[in-house]
């Protein structure tokens, strides 16, 4: 089950976007990094170098490797609509970025643990795969003996709904209902997925 386990701050620095949550040292240093800083002169990018940026950006921000991310796409191309549109859809159905939109985690990193370490119940069922797909009508919550958990109870403290229109939360249960595939405009991220549509179509 690999994944990213580098630096954060380096990454989100190249991108000059907290792409793994807030981040303090970005604030004071919010350019690339390298030997010269903020004073080096930096070359124009090609057109093929700010499409790998942007599918970089996407692959470390969902927390997917190269050849899951290329599965990913492949599949979204299969599906009715815009094959940019799908890739998102299909990235935000994951289960580990399910749990972290629910609010169950503080990050996506977090929500893969959960996952991983068998915190995370779907429809009754344990689920320990963090690229599961989440379909419409599953319902997702945290395994009984494991609600006590600091990062959880942290995490969930105060939280009677979700900002995300295509999940529902019950908080007498604690349990979130995955509505339907989100369209494209209300997923937050700042990606250009038709830079990576091009990248895969050359």
């Amino acid at each position: 089950m690999a994944r990213y386990i580098g630096p954060k701050t380096k990454i989100a620095r190249r991108f000059r976007e907290p792409i793994f949550g807030p981040d303090k040292y970005l604030d004071k240093k919010n350019y690339p990094p390298g030997q010269h800083g903020n004073s080096r002169r930096r070359g124009k990018v090609s057109e093929y170098g700010i499409q790998l940026l942007e599918k970089q950006k996407a692959k470390y921000t969902y927390g997917v490797l190269e050849r899951q991310f290329k599965k990913t796409f492949i599949e979204a191309q299969r599906f009715h609509g815009r094959a940019g549109d799908n890739l998102m859809k299909l990235l935000e159905a994951r289960l580990d970025n399910v749990v972290y939109r629910i609010g169950m985690a503080p990050t996506r990193a977090a929500a893969r643990q959960l996952v991983s370490h068998k915190h995370i119940v779907v429809n009754g069922n344990l689920v320990n795969i963090p690229s599961y797909r989440v379909k419409a009508g599953d319902k997702i919550s945290v395994r009984e003996r494991s609600k006590s958990l600091e990062v959880v109870v942290e995490s969930l403290s105060g939280h009677n709904s979700t900002k995300f229109p295509w999940i529902e939360w019950d908080n007498d249960t604690m349990t979130a209902t995955y509505l339907n595939y989100p369209e494209r405009e209300l997923i937050p991220e700042n990606i250009n997925e038709q830079l990576i549509v091009e990248l895969y179509s050359k």
